[in-house]
């Protein structure tokens, strides 16, 4: 038992001071101004005051946790707070399909769109996004195709894509542009054979095939569909060797090309339809291009001319140049490929995958459904970060769903008019090296408006700029006063300035340093510094070296129930220092008696002293804090005897208020009454014996020990024994049977003696009989005579 509660305290010990050494950023940090703490983290406070500092502190003691300053004394705190200011707030625009018609810069789906944050060093600021889907959003669509051979039948039914696309879109949006654009492949060795015939005519056979190109912008956006239709009627196919397209350079031509496309900013929308795989960065090598893909625009009408040059763009690149141009593409592909580009999708943001038939009929039932797919999701993104800041994101999405972490960023099943919103947290770490403020640009994937914030670093403290140069109070004007404490120039050290580096170690300061004229140098903690001592600092801030020569702590005085000073006085100089009322090397001993007033108002019950605080009872049969509990006395057993009940057994009285009534002892159970605790000198101890409703017996001890009271109970009630039936009722059934047996016999027994007498009774009668051993002497005739006297003496045989 003892060693289990040595290791108890121990961990709590390891625990408390791993919990004081993590909270202690702020004196770890050493920060020599007020700018250097307040960057360390949000937690830190500078002491402004100038008596602040005891002898043998260093300056960077005023830099420390708030409570711990407000606990050592400092009540002029320098605790600079961030802040933030929306710069414009346009509300977001609700109308709907049919009314008056707006620009597209004057459609607001994001409020606000421009805040300036104050930002202090570890301190979140948290801004509140809306974002609400406007009804009858403008939408550009740009219709990207494969114009190799295996697509001739698609041409064919995209040639009336225009009008019909025009009408269908018609049923989500006034304001509806379409254009178009083609590709093949690289125009060179492999990808394309070079001969002049099949630079000519790719195609093979009688088919008559456009010469082989990289990409082409047919139709600028236009929102006329007829000329949509008439311009991709006259498009015809081309052919290349390999299989995979060069679709990359298209995509990456129509993403940067903003002028050539005819791009607004509205809702961009690219359709890429193929039916085979994809060249990307590296596969250039085959032709022999290495130059990687720059990322802008090589049109020269309307034509790709620098396909030979540079090499297919990477996957990275596309991300990035769709994301900056806020186009989301839908990739209308075959269904043998659909595994390839969900791949790609799941790396694209803001792209959707459609199954294309085999000759493309089904085309715009698969745009309209990638559309009301993509436009239903709203994805945060914001852009680089400046060194050190953090963001972090929550969305309230629809039907009150809430998301946190990388999912934060997102909201899905958006319809057209909800509205949802984002709690974004922007933390920085330390101070910004730049001089400007910075900004960064928060937007909605796929749509042209973003939120702009400026953020502003506080680098210093508000009293920074009531600083005094060259003051006097810093040793002839060495350093600058500011926010209580010297900040030296440049060479000068000290808490006044009053040294210059290199006399910083001298021998001749050292002995201003050693108490006695010993040897030990600032008591050996802390160091020299002009003569003076700067105590060292330690892991707690509660505890600390003080004093001109260091010999002074806080932390090494004497101790009671694990507490310096016994929680009762504060250590100064290895001393206590106690707290009224209290006295002793501990300030452990109580000088108030009112804890050991017993119930009857007297002093520990009239049986006993009270010695600081705590009541020592005189009489051996009493004791408790007030020496009012006597476990010995009569009538123990029957005041405690229902609780005891309903704790081991869940019966009694007290069965229902058991928690409430009867919590105030210690329940341990035992197997049988030899494990019962026997009586000692230690403690006076009480054998009880209580009968419960059901005539059972139930054994327990009540003592106390310290102020604990401890109930010890044997975990098997004594009950009478009931009687046993089956024995009963053979006893009874054997009783029955041995009786009638009995009386059988007895019955047996006075029939043969009645035998017997008759036997004899007629053996004697026989041998006293006088007739002739022929008759027989019991035979009696059956003939009976009698006469008539009417008839004279004549005999009558009947």
């Amino acid at each position: 038992m003892d060693l289990k509660l040595l290791f108890i305290t121990l961990l709590g010990i390891i625990c408390c001071s791993s919990a004081q050494q993590e909270g202690n950023e702020c004196i770890k940090a050493n920060a020599l101004s007020c700018g250097e703490c307040i960057q360390v983290g949000a937690k830190c406070g500078w002491c402004t005051d100038t008596e602040f500092l005891k002898q043998g502190e260093p300056t960077s003691a005023r830099c420390d946790e708030l409570e711990s300053l407000r606990k050592r004394g400092c009540d002029k705190i320098e605790n600079p707070h961030g802040s933030q200011r929306i710069l414009k707030n346009k509300a977001v625009t609700n109308r709907k399909k049919g009314a008056e018609k707006l620009r597209p810069e004057d459609i607001t789906q994001i409020q606000p769109q421009k805040l300036s944050l104050n930002l202090r060093s570890g301190e979140p600021q948290n801004i509140k996004l809306k974002f609400k889907r406007a009804e009858d959003y403008p939408i550009d669509l740009y219709y990207l195709m494969d114009l190799s051979y295996s697509m001739k039948d698609d041409l064919e039914n995209v040639k009336n894509l225009g009008t019909s696309l025009m009408k269908e879109m018609s049923k989500i949006t006034s304001d509806f542009r379409i254009g178009f654009g083609s590709f093949v492949e690289k125009t060179v060795m492999p990808y394309i054979s070079t001969t002049p015939a099949k630079l000519l005519n790719p195609c093979t056979g009688d088919q008559n095939c456009t010469s082989p190109f990289s990409y082409k912008n047919v139709l600028k956006l236009t929102s006329n569909g007829e000329q949509f239709n008439s311009l991709v009627g006259k498009q015809q196919i081309s052919g290349n060797l390999d299989s995979p397209e060069g679709g990359f350079d298209a995509i990456m031509q129509v993403a940067v090309c903003g002028e050539h496309i005819g791009w607004r900013n509205v809702t961009r929308l690219m359709v890429f339809s193929t039916d085979a795989g994809f060249h990307f960065a590296g596969d250039g090598k085959l032709g022999g291009i290495v130059l990687p893909n720059d990322g802008k625009c090589h049109l020269e009408n309307n034509v790709y001319t620098m396909s030979h040059y540079y090499d297919y763009p990477s996957i990275a690149h596309l991300v990035q140049k769709l994301s900056e141009n806020n186009i989301q593409t839908i990739f209308a592909v075959t269904e043998e490929f659909q595994p390839v580009y969900k791949e790609l999708k799941n790396l694209i943001p803001k792209s959707a995958v459609g199954t294309l038939s085999a000759n493309s009929s089904n085309v715009i039932n698969l745009i309209v459904d990638a559309y009301n797919s993509l436009s239903s999701e709203v994805i945060l993104e914001n852009s680089k970060l400046p060194e050190g800041v953090t963001i972090t994101y929550q969305s309230r999405c629809k039907n009150g769903v809430v998301n946190e972490g990388e999912n934060g960023r997102k909201c899905s099943n958006i319809s057209i008019g909800d509205e949802v919103s984002f709690n974004i947290n922007i933390t920085a770490q330390g101070c910004s090296k730049q001089v400007k403020p910075e900004s960064i640009k928060i937007k909605p994937l796929g749509f042209t408006e973003e939120v702009e914030i400026l953020l502003n670093f506080i680098c210093e403290c508000e009293c920074h700029k009531h600083g005094i140069k060259n003051s006097d109070m810093c040793h002839n004007g060495n350093g600058t006063f500011e926010c209580g404490a010297c900040r030296c120039n440049k060479g000068r050290v000290g808490r006044q300035c009053e040294c210059r580096k290199d006399e910083v170690s001298t021998e001749d300061l050292d002995k201003n340093c050693r108490k006695d004229n010993g040897t030990d140098i600032c008591s050996n903690n802390g160091e020299c510094v002009c003569g003076t001592c700067e105590c060292k600092k330690r892991d707690n801030p509660e505890e600390r070296y003080s004093g001109k020569f260091c010999e002074c702590d806080n932390f090494n005085c004497d101790r009671s129930n694990n507490k310096l000073c016994g929680g009762h006085g504060r250590c100064e100089c290895r001393v206590c220092i106690c707290d009224a009322n209290y006295t002793g090397s501990a300030c452990d001993c109580s000088l108030d008696a009112s804890t050991c007033l017993a119930s009857n108002k007297q002093i520990c019950n009239g049986r006993g002293i009270c010695e600081c605080g705590t009541c020592r009872c005189t009489d051996p049969k009493f004791q408790g804090p007030t020496c009012e509990i006597c476990p010995t006395c009569p009538g123990v057993c029957t005041e405690h005897k229902e609780c005891v009940q309903c704790r081991a057994f869940g019966t009694g009285e007290k069965k229902d208020t058991c928690e409430r009534d009867c919590s105030y002892f210690n329940l341990i159970k035992v197997k049988d009454r030899d494990k019962l605790p026997q009586p000692v000198q230690a403690f006076p101890l009480m054998h009880c014996k209580e009968r419960d409703a059901n005539d059972c017996w139930f054994y327990y001890t009540y003592a106390v020990n310290n102020t604990e009271k401890e109930v010890h109970v044997v975990e098997a009630l004594e009950c009478p024994a009931g009687p046993d039936i089956i024995p009963i009722v053979a006893g009874v059934v054997t009783g029955i049977v041995l009786i009638g047996l009995a009386l059988l016999l007895i019955w047996k027994l006075l029939m043969i003696i009645h035998d017997r007498r008759e036997f004899a009774k007629f053996e004697k009668e026989k041998m006293n009989a006088k007739w002739d051993t022929t008759e027989n002497p019991i035979y009696k005739s059956p003939i009976n005579k009698f006469k008539n006297p009417n008839y004279g003496r004549k005999a009558v045989a009947l």
